[in-house]
């Protein structure tokens, strides 16, 4: 079927609620389908959580319903699949509502995959992790999209113009961004989710760690448990070097994570505020003197 995925809109509020109060939509009608047939997105790559935002969209439902209807496909299997409105039915759950308002259309899935990313790349919150899969699944529907409508184009010349669509319409720098991203979805768990929360560099997780094999990642994670550290870009640079290389293994991470994290600390203060607490004639090195022997103080105030 030829894909019309461009011409697919999501609704606005002011089409949906007009002074006639009209159910239909652009020539659809809004239906109300019971929760129990209104199933997720097949491998939905953004999370549905019980959060701050969540209670404020359960409080609004249970007090003026779902106001923009969710969009669902019919399945094979019976029901619906849920292209846009994940988050609407787990808040019509929560606020003890049985139905929701649905726009059934009739998708293949590369329009399906496109307006289910474009709908959720709305959220303000969003996850590496979440851009990542989700970025790949539009990748691969925009992929497939091409080969269709011009079959002699080169792969990698409309792969190409695809991340620098998805990067214009995302507000990402550009298709490199996007690139980045999905890289990502060759990280094992538990590196992705030290991502996910800012302990490891989005960029340098991509473009150093996403190239190792899921063993050598699984090794790097141990060695990181074994030493407490989360390793950084000059030790992922002698990482990757060592992988490329086939000489990359645990002794070897142990080797570079220990010798970096063994190293001498370098603490800089700044003049302002040192010169809070000393008088303006004191050099650096007075200054330097009278801390240490603070410092020599309260350590022996901890043993």
């Amino acid at each position: 079927m030829k894909s019309s995925a461009s011409k697919i809109q999501l609704t606005g509020f002011d089409d949906l609620f007009q002074a006639g109060g009209t159910s239909e939509v652009s020539g659809e009608t809004v239906q109300e389908v019971p929760l129990s047939e209104l199933f997720p997105f097949k491998n939905h790559p953004f999370q549905v959580r019980d959060d701050e935002a969540m209670q404020k969209t359960v409080e609004s439902i249970a007090r003026s319903g779902v106001l923009s209807p969710a969009i669902v496909r019919p399945r094979q299997e019976g029901g619906y699949e849920i292209i846009a409105g994940h988050r609407r039915k787990r808040g019509s759950e929560l606020a003890g509502r049985e139905t929701m308002p649905v726009l059934i259309r009739t998708l293949d899935d590369d329009e399906a995959t496109i307006i289910m990313v474009d709908s959720n790349l709305q959220r303000e919150k969003i996850l590496p992790s979440e851009k990542a899969f989700a970025y790949k699944m539009k990748l691969e529907a925009l992929k497939h999209q091409g080969k269709r409508q011009n079959p002699t184009c080169e792969r990698g010349v409309h792969k190409l113009k695809s991340r620098d669509k998805i990067a214009q319409e995302a507000g990402e720098s550009c298709g490199l961004t996007v690139t980045r991203y999905i890289a990502l979805t060759k990280l094992i768990p538990p590196l992705l989710t030290l991502v996910d929360e800012d302990k490891l560099s989005f960029s340098t997780a991509a473009d150093y760690i996403s190239i190792l094999t899921e063993q050598e990642q699984t090794d790097l994670v141990s060695v990181m448990d074994k030493l407490n550290v989360v390793p950084v870009k000059g030790q992922l640079v002698k990482i990757k070097q060592h992988s490329k290389d086939g000489t990359l293994t645990i002794t070897v991470m142990e080797n570079l994570l220990s010798a970096e994290h063994s190293a001498s600390v370098q603490v800089v203060l700044k003049q302002t505020r040192l010169h809070q607490y000393f008088p303006p004639s004191y050099t650096a090195q007075q200054m330097e003197e009278v801390i240490v022997s603070l410092l020599e103080t309260w350590k022996l105030q901890q043993a």
